[in-house]
């Protein structure tokens, strides 16, 4: 054999090898036997061919009034100051009259859906959307509904919608938690409830940020480590590592060691690209200006740029407690709330659409529930306040991307805008739609635990195919 000969079969050798290392870290990340799917960050096989890869919930926490954003009711200006026929649909507080909107509808697009003035930016993007006006929850309750909403289940400890699309379709960047939670200020109500794992492995649960703060170095505490050179940090975690796996050597199948491995070695890699991935600072002046200021825009653009690096769901909450509760003034309240995000929420959309994800990642953007078509009275039953209590019998969200129809208006209420009539939506019917998607039938994405096999719509729930592109 001659030296150019040599060569050649030791190069292709090495091309080999390379081949085989990336295989081996493709496997790790996209492994879907039972035991890997249940105790590391592997997929299981879709049930469909996917429309979704990603997933980002916007939450406008707190309950938005389906009347005055993608509802609009001429009937309550028309019967203002009367007492309105439901004597039947009992609310959490006393309510009044019928309150019209303070807002004014117009039509918007090619499919002329009608949005109120609280969102002018976001109105020039409903060609995009699909507006389903007949959703419903269970119970007029903020910490009972957000469960629902996030989990499935209003009472009992679940694992939520982020949870178990991670554990289903598993991760594709290593260095990066595969469901983030950007939550600006304090925790939700309910707090890290909303983005719990439950009795899902640990390693997929929602990680939390605080998107309140700008400066990179303080969105994650302890991610870079002041102490120790990169070296040692590498020693310390390759010590750490080999204690856990003998830990698990002597102890099989225990799910919460190898949960606990995988955090360890997310936190390890995500010290170099979790920074870069909320630095804002290389965003081009135009991204910028087109998302807009505030923490809620801010966190909108840092979800397109977790998108853009692989995450799989990202769930941005408008702030802590309940920014959209306006029980009182509704027309200041809502106003203010919805000035913060309308700009973020349109350039969203039309950031993704450029980039060429907006078809691969699901946008859904909601509250809890609704607001009652009813003025709110006081504690004491008399005096009114010019705001809306909590309505779960009929209210709207909006989703766009990932396989859902464009400029599609699904469902109505009543003509009052109180209960949904034409078409109702459940929480269960919404996240069946949303597994549909991302390509799992509700019905078998199982998890055995205590003996039964769960999911995430329990014994219920039916895909929307009217919204889909399937």
């Amino acid at each position: 054999m001659d030296r150019r000969h040599w060569m050649r079969r030791c190069g292709m050798g090495f091309g080999g090898l390379a081949l085989s290392g990336m295989l081996a870290s493709e496997k790790r990340m996209f492994a879907h036997s039972e035991s890997e799917s249940l105790a590391s960050s592997g997929a299981l096989p879709l049930h469909f061919p996917a429309t979704a890869k990603h997933v980002i919930h916007v939450f406008l926490n707190g309950g938005v009034s389906q009347v005055d954003t993608f509802d609009p009711k001429p009937e309550l200006t028309r019967r203002a100051g009367q007492i309105l026929p439901f004597e039947n649909l009992k609310t959490e507080r006393k309510t009044g009259v019928a309150l019209p909107s303070p807002f004014a509808f117009e039509q918007h697009g090619q499919s002329g859906i009608p949005v109120s003035d609280l969102f002018p930016k976001l109105a020039k993007c409903v060609d995009e959307m699909t507006v389903i006006r007949s959703m419903y929850a269970q119970l007029p309750s903020h910490e009972l509904s957000l469960m629902l909403m996030n989990t499935g289940d209003q009472r009992v400890v679940r694992p939520s919608l982020g949870s178990w699309l991670t554990w289903g379709m598993g991760t594709i960047n290593e260095n990066l938690p595969a469901f983030v939670a950007l939550c600006p200020g304090g925790l939700p109500v309910g707090g890290a409830g909303n983005w719990r794992s439950a009795f899902l492995p640990g390693t997929f649960q929602g990680t939390r940020i605080d998107t309140s703060k700008s400066d990179t170095s303080k969105l994650i505490d302890h991610l870079q480590n002041k102490r120790l050179s990169a070296g040692e940090q590498a020693k310390q975690f390759e010590l750490l590592q080999q204690l856990n796996t003998t830990h698990l050597e002597q102890r099989p199948g225990e799910v919460a060691i190898e949960a606990r491995r995988k955090s360890f070695e997310l936190a390890y890699r995500m010290q170099s690209e979790a920074a870069d991935a909320f630095d804002l600072s290389g965003e081009p002046e135009h991204i910028l200006k087109l998302y807009g200021d505030g923490p809620q825009n801010r966190q909108l653009l840092i979800a397109r740029r977790l998108v853009e690096r692989g995450v799989r769901f990202v769930q941005t909450w408008h702030g802590e407690m309940q920014p959209w509760d306006s029980h009182s003034n509704i027309l200041q309240e809502h106003r203010k709330v919805a000035n913060e995000c309308d700009s973020g929420l349109a350039a969203l959309l039309i950031d993704l659409k450029q980039r060429g994800l907006l078809d691969q990642t699901l946008v859904l953007c909601s509250g809890e529930f609704g607001r009652t078509p009813t003025v709110e009275m006081g504690q004491d039953g008399t005096g009114a306040s010019q705001g809306r209590d909590h309505n779960h019998w009929g209210f709207s969200l909006w989703m766009a991307g990932g396989g859902v129809k464009r400029g599609t208006i699904y469902g109505a209420t009543d003509e009052f805008g109180f209960k949904a009539v034409e078409n109702p939506v459940s929480i269960h019917d919404l996240h069946a739609t949303i597994l549909r998607l991302m390509g799992y039938d509700h019905q078998r994405m199982t998890y055995r635990y205590a003996g039964r096999d769960f999911r995430l719509t329990d014994v219920h729930g039916q895909v929307i195919d009217a919204i889909c592109q399937l």
